[in-house]
């Protein structure tokens, strides 16, 4: 199993703390939001890592260069500042082969628990879900059917259908890896494409028959840094 770490993005929302560094190496105590990331894959045996950077991304090859113990591959987002996330995952697939893979977006903090979790569950597709927490317009908003199967995952779906938030944490079985680079690949043949999120493609596969399941990991911390609200939180957070 491979890691994909999606850390692209100029992180805009949380200027000026972004101004001189990638958010993924904001400091949350005596750590980065990288370094615990990291020092989570590896506790859990993943030490194979593709990362898709751009925006400051000689800080982040800089950080990780010092990093013993993992087999790291690092592609460039060269569009970074005018694509999605959809667009950014696309481009890891020619580094994770046939292999399943977990993906991880590089502003989330989160204890191991939930990366335990994630590997050791039956599904061959999850994503991880919080039920207890406030759904707004910004969040990624899931509905299951009575099977616990993703129906649909967006920032557009109705809160009160919506089970919870997916956290930006997902396992990707080597089968529907495959499907979903091929999906990316043709959705971003069209620009109109190229804002779109990666839980689009997950919709896209779903309706052509894929099985995604939601992973509950309701009572365990994270959280997804965004503002600088979200950071004081995260700063203020017991230990993860």
């Amino acid at each position: 199993m491979k890691a994909i770490i999606l850390a692209a993005g100029i992180g805009s929302r949380i200027h000026p703390l972004t101004n001189n560094y990638p958010k993924a190496l904001l400091q949350i105590g005596d750590k980065t939001i990288l370094e615990m990331m990291l020092s989570h894959i590896q506790d859990c045996h993943i030490n194979e890592i593709i990362f898709v950077t751009g925006y400051m991304e000689d800080q982040i090859k800089e950080y990780v260069k010092n990093k013993s113990g993992l087999k790291t591959s690092f592609v460039t987002n060269k569009k970074y500042t005018e694509t999605n996330t959809g667009y950014s995952l696309m481009l890891a697939g020619r580094f994770a082969g046939n292999s399943d893979f977990i993906k991880f977006d590089a502003d989330v903090v989160f204890e191991k628990e939930i990366l335990n979790r994630l590997i050791d569950c039956p599904y061959e597709n999850a994503l991880c879900i919080d039920k207890n927490i406030h759904l707004d317009a910004e969040e990624i908003k899931v509905i299951v059917d009575t099977e616990n199967k993703i129906l649909k995952a967006s920032k557009t779906v109705d809160p009160k259908k919506a089970i919870g938030e997916s956290i930006g944490i997902e396992k990707i079985g080597e089968k529907t890896a495959i499907l979903l680079f091929q999906e990316l690949e043709l959705m971003m043949k069209d620009k109109n494409n190229h804002q779109e999120y990666y839980e689009t493609a997950y919709e896209r596969l779903i309706n052509k028959g894929a099985s995604f399941h939601a992973l509950d990991i309701t009572g365990l911390k994270w959280i997804e840094i965004d503002t600088k609200e979200d950071y004081d939180r995260a700063k203020n957070m017991q230990s993860v």
